[in-house]
């Protein structure tokens, strides 16, 4: 399951949660302050690239290629 990311428009309280995939704050309250006035919060994540993928490490490409 997905960690969501919410604030609170009352007192700008930020929290995560853990929920279904497409659930939003419905019958979610502010952990600050109770209400249940919340905004879900959309942010980038960070992946790692395992040993194996396409994906090469940023400085792999620096100077590949060239005789010193």
């Amino acid at each position: 399951m997905p960690i969501y990311e919410y604030r609170c428009a009352a007192c700008d309280h930020r929290f995560e949660i853990i929920q279904r995939l497409g659930e939003g704050p419905e019958g979610l309250s502010c952990p600050g302050c109770g209400t249940p006035r919340l905004e879900k919060i959309f942010s980038t994540f960070a992946a790692a690239a395992t040993q194996g993928s396409m994906a090469e490490p940023a400085s792999a490409g620096c100077c590949r290629g060239t005789s010193t």
